[in-house]
């Protein structure tokens, strides 16, 4: 097997073997703690920008496929994996990992000791890294580490937006005929998605629950979501810094009461700014399936999905007419948002999960209701 090196900006370097393509990538280093679901994180456009450590310590042994896809491509700069599998064993696959990866020129290293890289990155914070499997010149990698562009500042979402406007009518499907999903609901509602990076299986989520769906450019003006009709506006997940996106803010905000509002991870984040709030970035985020998220509504604790670097902070909210309804139980972290009078909610998680838990498809229930009301 050829080596590989993986080197931090603050000059931490861990070597390995290289799977995947021959190349160099550069990002931010972050760490996701999901037992399952790899081939979703792979190809989840929130990624976009990062290169991404899973903790579980064997990948790639359920291979690939089309339907596992959360979007038309993978979108992590690198992979870092204890030990990766090129031996598939699943009916469902289509491809080995490493070749779903490297047909998107994205490197792969493994051998490394994931334990001690993520408590490094939990001591010190996330980090710019670069991942190459042609280069063995720490030194010169370390370098290019520390002048690669920083996560903070960076607008990611309007590079990974789709160009055009599409119309989506896939519902959820089950994986196996064991696998319960229910009935799709009868499309009563039309619903227009902001495409930040959005996930696939919201889009799946929406349509079971009764929705068709215009998916629509991050940069589409309200005037133009309007002149849709849409019974109810979404705001997608996607990757990068919230606060560059002040022009997105800027027409959600024209948006509110004109029609119910939902927003998921950076559409939360988006959403919060449109309501006069201020993110942050944390010191190295939350990405996995077993987060702990209090329901300060029922009282209830959710197991949640997430993936996102930033949070909303609460204190610019203090004065306005907003209701924060969820609270991360690791670190009391923002994330849920409801409006006291418009019709309109968001939340840091992903509901959808893929992967993670079902907890929260409440959620989806609660914007229907929300049109349902806005109809009457």
């Amino acid at each position: 097997m050829n080596p590989a090196l993986l080197a931090l900006e603050d000059g931490t370097v861990f070597e390995g073997r290289a799977f995947g393509a021959q190349t160099e990538r550069s990002g931010e280093v972050v760490f996701n703690t999901s037992i399952t679901g790899y081939q979703e994180i792979f190809s989840d456009p929130s990624y976009s920008g990062q290169i991404v450590v899973l903790t579980y310590p064997q990948i790639g042994n359920y291979g690939a496929n089309e339907g596992d896809m959360e979007s038309a491509k993978p979108y992590i700069e690198g992979l870092v994996v204890r030990d990766f599998s090129p031996i598939v064993s699943n009916w469902r696959s289509e491809s080995p990992a490493d070749q779903y990866l490297a047909g998107a020129n994205v490197p792969i290293i493994d051998s490394i000791d994931t334990r001690k890289l993520v408590r490094h990155l939990r001591t010190r914070g996330v980090m710019r890294g670069v991942l190459s499997t042609i280069s063995t010149n720490a030194a010169e990698l370390v370098e290019k580490a520390k002048a690669s562009p920083s996560m903070a500042g960076l607008d990611l979402a309007t590079r990974v937006s789709t160009p055009a406007s599409y119309r989506w009518t896939n519902p959820v499907e089950p994986v196996s005929p064991s696998e319960r999903i229910g009935k799709v609901r009868p499309a009563e509602y039309h619903v227009v998605a902001f495409d930040f990076g959005i996930k696939r299986n919201i889009l799946r989520r929406l349509v079971t629950s009764g929705c068709h769906v215009t998916v629509v450019p991050a940069s589409t003006s309200a005037e133009d979501v309007l002149a849709l009709r849409p019974d109810g506006v979404f705001l997608s997940n996607g990757p990068g810094d919230p606060e560059p996106l002040q022009a997105q803010a800027a027409q959600v905000r024209q948006l509110i009461g004109k029609a119910p509002i939902f927003g998921i991870c950076l559409g939360h984040q988006v959403l919060g700014l449109a309501l006069g709030g201020k993110t942050y970035k944390l010191k190295f985020g939350h990405r996995g399936g077993n987060h702990p998220v209090l329901n300060k509504r029922n009282g209830r604790v959710e197991i949640t999905a997430q993936n996102h670097g930033f949070a909303v902070d609460p204190d610019s909210l203090a004065d306005s007419d907003v209701e924060i309804t969820h609270i991360n139980l690791n670190d009391q972290t923002v994330e849920g948002l409801r409006h006291k009078s418009a019709p309109l909610f968001c939340v840091q998680y992903h509901p959808e999960a893929a992967p993670g838990p079902h907890d929260s498809l409440y959620l989806f229930d609660e914007f229907i209701d929300l049109m349902k009301e806005a109809k009457r």
